[in-house]
């Protein structure tokens, strides 16, 4: 069936594709290509022991059945992997984004990767929502099994994909998955206000998606370039208050049609290699990362990962953003978190988990309450700042 561009889909190709003892790695994202998942892991279990490589799936794909792979990890533990993370059935690696193209060329190495691929204007095809670390498995030596996705916006920056390296192995009108959040509550637009003070006129700033995200875009009040790995749906209301500046820079789009329409014919996307890399991120003008915790130490130590028994996410960007806010000279580390979660204390003696984000990397901190100011602070004042922050004693 031709779908343009210069090729046609191949009508149960990807069976083919999938060798014996093979690796593959299957793209993430919103525009994950979820059409063609029960073929992919029928495939697999007729090959016999298959690996797959997962990234960021912010919903859970029933029609994945990971039984069928001899070996499940995923680079980037989020949501819609929380419960096969807790039960075995997927290795959850504990990395930061920017060292997953080293993977992608070394242990990790995938020899086919599935992907939704779209039209490019000038012909060929590119990647849709996401580019992340796909460019960085091509380049590793994965065939890509693309599936043509035609609800879904071109925004790669890049060049089209090579093409004696593409095979399209189906075709889609299913639009990405729209992601959709709890509006901000009063703690989180306390919060807000407290971090647009902090951020100067025309910085690059990275935020995540989320309630506190979406406050934190609502509460600023003077322009800035969205330098961030995940781009959420606030962008747009931004950009129509005349508050942003430039193109932005994103690996991801996290939000719904409103952004997909807005994001439709620019060029947004950039591969990790770009998007989190230190050197970039911390020179030029003032870079400001907005992160949020699960808990802190009085350290500032962050935990982003979960509990004992119960995953909420991945490392994922937050130690990159946090390092380069810390390192950009004007800019800033923040981690912005409500003071309490379920009525218990977010600052605690122990984190949970294991250090997701180091304390050395957290410049200021900020709750509903007020700001703490950790620069230039030894381990002591740094402890007392935070018990301070959160109104009760610092241990001796």
């Amino acid at each position: 069936m031709s779908v343009g561009a210069g090729m046609s889909v191949e009508s149960g190709k990807l069976a083919e594709l999938v060798e014996p003892g093979s690796r593959v790695a299957l793209a993430d994202g919103i525009g994950a290509p979820r059409s063609v998942s029960g073929e992919l892991a029928a495939a697999a279990a007729a090959a016999g022991g298959v690996r797959l490589l997962l990234g960021w799936l912010p919903v859970a794909d029933r029609e994945l059945d990971l039984a069928a792979f001899a070996d499940v990890r995923a680079v980037m533990s989020g949501w819609g992997l929380r419960r096969p993370v807790d039960d075995g059935r997927v290795r959850a690696l504990p990395v930061r984004l920017s060292a997953v193209p080293s993977l992608l060329h070394g242990p990790l190495r995938p020899d086919l990767l599935v992907a939704t691929v779209v039209p490019a204007p000038g012909g060929g095809y590119a990647f849709g929502t996401e580019v992340a670390w796909m460019h960085a498995a091509i380049a590793a030596g994965a065939r890509v099994a693309g599936v043509v996705a035609h609800a879904t916006p071109h925004c790669d920056a890049g060049p089209p994909l090579p093409a004696d390296r593409l095979v399209l192995v189906g075709e889609t009108d299913t639009p990405p998955i729209a992601l959709e959040f709890s509006p901000p509550g009063d703690e989180h637009r306390a919060i807000a206000e407290r971090v647009a003070a902090l951020v100067p006129a025309g910085a690059r700033l990275q935020v995540g998606p989320g309630a506190l995200g979406v406050a934190v875009l609502e509460a600023l009040r003077t322009p800035v370039h969205m330098d961030s790995g995940l781009l959420p749906e606030g962008v747009v209301d931004l950009d129509r208050r005349g508050l942003l500046a430039g193109t932005p820079v994103t690996t991801y789009l996290a939000g719904g049609p409103g952004l997909l329409a807005w994001a439709a014919g620019r060029r947004l996307l950039h591969p990790i290699e770009h998007t989190h890399d230190l050197g970039r991120l911390s020179s030029g003008l003032p870079f400001v990362a907005v992160n949020t915790a699960i808990e802190l130490d009085e350290q500032g130590q962050v935990n982003v990962e979960g509990f004992p028994g119960a995953t909420v996410g991945g490392v994922g960007g937050h130690a990159d953003y946090a390092a380069a806010g810390a390192r950009s000279p004007g800019g800033l580390s923040i981690i912005a978190m409500p003071a309490t979660h379920r009525g218990r204390p977010t600052l605690v003696e122990r984190l949970s988990a294991p250090v997701s984000t180091p304390g050395h990397d957290v410049d200021v901190v900020v709750t509903e309450h007020g700001t703490a100011d950790l620069r230039g602070l030894d381990r002591r004042e740094r402890a007392a700042a935070l018990h301070h922050l959160w109104d009760r004693p610092a241990s001796s």
